[in-house]
């Protein structure tokens, strides 16, 4: 704003007690320099792989407790029939009980398998991070002219060739 632009200003705040006058002019861009910034970036990736493990099974997958209840009682029976009396039929059939069990035990581990090893192919994965730098815009270094005096700001996009300027009057008392 020239002398003569602010004329108006200065009458209206003579006239009107102390107020701030605000106005907006436009200044010619001298120029708009980019301003860029180093920064690290940290881009996770997933990373799989396929590993060969080691399975390892112990005796029969389906081993069943059936043939030691089974034996339990026909020994319990055996035993019970062999007595002659009450107390001797009891005996018995306890003694026919644990030496069915045992043998029930016993037809159980025959009929195990051993231990077999298995592999299997499993895949692993694992989240890594690429770490990279790039540039990035900051913002616009911008000079430009007004009032025959050359300034500088920083703004956010370019202002192209002129840039807006508020301007602010207040009398100083």
């Amino acid at each position: 704003m020239n002398k003569f632009a602010m004329a108006p200003f200065m009458m209206a705040l003579a006239a009107g007690g102390v107020q701030a006058e605000t106005a907006y002019e436009y200044a010619d861009v001298l120029e708009a320099r980019p301003v860029y910034r180093l920064v690290e970036v940290s881009t996770p990736q997933e990373q799989c792989w396929e590993e060969e493990i080691v399975v390892e099974t112990r005796g029969s997958r389906n081993s069943s407790n059936t043939p030691v209840v089974v034996s339990t009682i026909i020994g319990g029976a055996i035993g019970n029939a062999v007595g002659h009396n009450k107390s001797n039929k009891r005996v018995g059939a306890v003694l026919g009980a644990v030496l069915g069990h045992s043998i029930g035990r016993d037809i159980v581990r025959s009929n195990s398998r051993p231990a077999v090893r298995e592999y299997e192919v499993v895949q692993r994965c694992q989240t890594v991070y690429q770490e990279h730098e790039e540039e990035r815009l900051m913002g616009y270094q911008v000079t430009y002219l007004y009032n025959g005096e050359e300034r500088t700001i920083r703004t956010d996009s370019d202002p192209g060739d002129q840039i807006r300027l508020r301007v602010s009057v207040q009398p100083v008392l």
